[in-house]
């Protein structure tokens, strides 16, 4: 069996780039979309910690988004932003006022929420909800924060191969509210840094627990324009 670091080696881990997202949701508005649907994973015969990071940062598996319906964005403001609160998978988040809210198509075990500029952008912030079986009780059961964390960015950085690959950088960890925060960076050769701010979090559900991953994302070019709405919004995250 692959082991955890040669697994996340696997592209399909990656975080989903902005662009995609963008660009699917223009498309859906403009009634061009694709039926694609979330490829499942299930962790029956496979280790815990390796079940876990195999549906870590899955979300570049989706192929198209749709505007949410079923989720209700406030309209209370604090400063420039709003808050979203989304009943069914029971999480609440803070995002910018004059972004927009698009869905995955859910497949029963995995569903995928983005938050991005209207404008043309490589930033966006999104939570990948994934149903796990009862037995992941805890996030502390795949390691402390920094375990975590490391065997992560390891296994998702390519940079030792010759010619190098993907680069991933680890910047910071910390663990609170329950919750594991990730902060690090991808590069691929000759293309543009992004910055990768991230929450990791587990909830019970009736007959599943459900694995909570937020991803926010920005280029180095984009830093000043986003980064300080990125961080807002993915601190803002919590369990409801």
């Amino acid at each position: 069996m692959a082991t955890v670091a040669s697994s996340l080696r696997s592209p399909a881990f990656l975080p989903p780039r902005a662009s995609s997202l963008n660009s699917s949701a223009r498309g859906l508005r403009s009634n061009v979309a694709s039926n694609a649907t979330l490829r499942s994973v299930s962790s029956v015969g496979i280790p815990r910690r390796e079940a876990l990071f195999q549906v870590l940062l899955s979300g570049a598996s989706f192929a198209s988004l749709f505007l949410a319906k079923e989720a209700s964005a406030g309209t209370d403001m604090q400063g420039n932003f709003r808050p979203y609160a989304d009943e069914t998978f029971k999480f609440s988040i803070m995002i910018p006022q004059d972004w927009s809210v698009g869905a995955g198509q859910s497949d029963g075990v995995r569903s995928i929420t983005a938050f991005y500029p209207e404008e043309a952008s490589d930033s966006n912030v999104s939570v990948l909800i994934t149903s796990l079986s009862p037995d992941f009780t805890r996030l502390q059961s795949f390691g402390s924060v920094d375990d975590f964390a490391e065997t992560l960015v390891s296994g998702l950085d390519r940079s030792w191969q010759r010619p190098p690959g993907l680069a991933a950088k680890l910047l910071d960890t910390k663990a609170a509210n329950g919750l594991y925060y990730l902060e690090y960076t991808l590069q691929d050769p000759g293309e543009k840094k992004r910055h990768i701010l991230s929450v990791v979090g587990l909830a019970k559900d009736v007959w599943y627990n459900r694995l909570y991953t937020v991803t926010g994302q920005f280029t180095e070019d984009e830093s000043e324009k986003y980064k300080s709405q990125i961080e807002k919004a993915v601190s803002s995250f919590r369990l409801t």
